[in-house]
C-alpha cells in the first residue's frame, strides 16, 4: 500500500451544524423553513444534485439550483468563521500516516469546501491532493480515479463512512476502510475502524 484516500464528512470531520446554520439561514427567508440535522445526516454521501432533489422534493429544477447555490455560498462564509468539528487525534494520527504514506481527499462537496477544511484547520500540508465533483462534475468513483492517475499510485485504498463511498471505492477497483463512527451503513469492507485513531492500527 502507497497511499491513502480520504472521504472528508464523517471521516475526518462533522460540519452538519455549521452547514445547517448557514443553509436555514437562507431556507428561513426564501422558504419560510429550516431543515434538521437528522435531515442532513440522510444526504451524507450523496452529491449537490441529490441532495437537493431530496432536500428540496416540491422545486423544479431551477428552483432547486439557485437555492443551493446561495446556500452553499453562505456555507463558505460560515465555514470559514466557525469550522466544523474534527473527529478525535485527526491531526496526530495524519501527522503519523503522512510519514508512511501519500495522503489524499475525495469528496462529494462543491468547490472551495475541502479548501476552507483546509484552511480552518490547518491540514493542507499532511494531503498532496484533492478532487470533488465541484470542479469536475464527476462521480466520486471517477474522482478516486482522476487521484489515482494524477498522482501515479499503485496501492491506495479508500477510506469513508457511507455505501456510496464503498461504491465508489469499488468502481475505482481499490480496497475500502469502513470509518464506522461516521454517517452511514455499508454492505462489505475491507478493514472497519472504530474511531479515527484506528488508522495506526491497521496501517
Amino acid at each position: 500500500m502507497d497511499s491513502i484516500i480520504f472521504d472528508l464528512d464523517g471521516t475526518i470531520w462533522d460540519s452538519i451544524d455549521t452547514v445547517l446554520f448557514a443553509w436555514n439561514s437562507i431556507l428561513k427567508r426564501e422558504l419560510n423553513s429550516e431543515l434538521s440535522r437528522a435531515d442532513f445526516e440522510e444526504t451524507m454521501g450523496l452529491q449537490m444534485d441529490e441532495i437537493s432533489r431530496k432536500l428540496f422534493p416540491t422545486l423544479s429544477d431551477e428552483q432547486r439550483k439557485q437555492l443551493v447555490k446561495e446556500c452553499c455560498e453562505v456555507e463558505t462564509i460560515f465555514l470559514e468563521k466557525e469550522g466544523g468539528a474534527l473527529f478525535g487525534n485527526v491531526e496526530n494520527v495524519l501527522q503519523e500516516l503522512s510519514k508512511k504514506y501519500k495522503l489524499y481527499i475525495v469528496s462529494n462537496c462543491q468547490d472551495d469546501y475541502i479548501e476552507v477544511f483546509y484552511k480552518y484547520h490547518n491540514l493542507e500540508k499532511y494531503f498532496l491532493d484533492f478532487e470533488n465533483p465541484g470542479r469536475t462534475g464527476l462521480s466520486k468513483g471517477e474522482n478516486i480515479n482522476l487521484i489515482i492517475e494524477r498522482n501515479n499510485l499503485s496501492t491506495p485504498v479508500y477510506v469513508g463512512d457511507t455505501e456510496g463511498d464503498l461504491k465508489a471505492a469499488r468502481f475505482a477497483n481499490i480496497p475500502f476502510v469502513y470509518a464506522k463512527y461516521g454517517f452511514g451503513q455499508v454492505s462489505e469492507y475491507e478493514e472497519v475502524i472504530d474511531n479515527f485513531e484506528d488508522l495506526l492500527r491497521i496501517f
